[in-house]
């Protein structure tokens, strides 16, 4: 029987230029290679050594890319490896078989939403009237699902974040603070819901995650054994549990060690 391997991507397996922490001397830095383009300009990267480990990953495990970005924004990464058959967009809210969306998952995502959380037009609509646009760079909706701004964090009041996520949560909603992004996501919209799912359909027999964020948590807490590294929200606030390992290394080596994790606890499962 498989083993499933969900991950995030963005600063768990993939990390923009001022995300990858090389503290090392520059003659000891590792080979990058770039995984997304935008715009013309490279922006997302991993180790060479990580781009060999995910190829070997995708033929020993069944590999889920799972993320917050949207349909559009995860479609510009060129992931090395086998084409996943699956991927897990908009927090969930998307489930991509072959690159297409499965229409009766979506379906029943939105239904839940609709029953369980505060429409996304009052949340977009605090947004706009509470967010100061001396800090507030972008307002955006994503998937007509959640909705996020890109913030200049140096000038960002922590107590607006705070109270944001009171409102938030009285309303089926929470907030996440993930380097210039602040989301607001209904709380059903998981990406556990859509890994669960995907192990239901490949009858996957052990479940691996990682992520660095607190829209990862459901997803580490769903899954057998989960990673997360040792830098993003979850190492901030020191978060884990019983299943949940946190890896010391921080930036680009951290997606390196999660590979390695991965694969080491796929070679157990496969011979248990």
């Amino acid at each position: 029987m498989p083993v499933l391997v969900a991950s995030d991507l963005d600063r768990t397996l993939i990390y923009s230029a001022a995300a990858l922490a090389l503290t090392m001397p520059d003659a000891r830095a590792p080979r990058l290679l770039c995984v997304e383009v935008h715009e013309s300009k490279p922006l997302s990267y991993m180790t060479e050594t990580s781009a060999a480990l995910l190829t070997e990953l995708g033929d020993a495990a069944v590999f889920v890319p799972t993320t917050t970005r949207t349909r559009k924004q995860y479609q510009r990464i060129n992931l090395p490896g086998p084409e996943p058959t699956y991927a897990i967009c908009a927090n969930g809210g998307h489930l991509l078989v072959d690159g297409v969306t499965d229409l009766d998952w979506h379906a029943q995502v939105t239904a839940r939403l609709a029953e369980e959380c505060a429409p996304l037009d009052e949340v977009r609509e605090y947004l706009m009237e509470t967010a100061d646009p001396v800090w507030v760079r972008k307002h955006r909706v994503a998937e007509d699902l959640f909705a996020y701004l890109v913030v200049e964090r140096e000038l960002l009041p922590e107590d607006w974040v705070k109270e944001l996520a009171v409102w938030a949560e009285n309303r089926g909603w929470t907030v996440s603070l993930q380097g210039r992004k602040i989301y607001a996501v209904p709380k059903p919209l998981t990406k556990s819901a859509a890994m669960r799912e995907v192990a239901r359909r490949t009858g996957a027999s052990l479940t691996l995650a990682a992520g660095d964020s607190l829209l990862d948590a459901d997803l580490l807490l769903a899954a057998d054994k989960g990673w997360r590294p040792g830098h993003g929200e979850l190492a901030d606030e020191g978060w884990t549990a019983p299943a949940i390992s946190a890896l010391p290394e921080r930036g680009v080596l951290a997606g390196e060690r999660i590979l390695r994790e991965f694969l080491r606890t796929t070679a157990q499962g496969a011979t248990a």
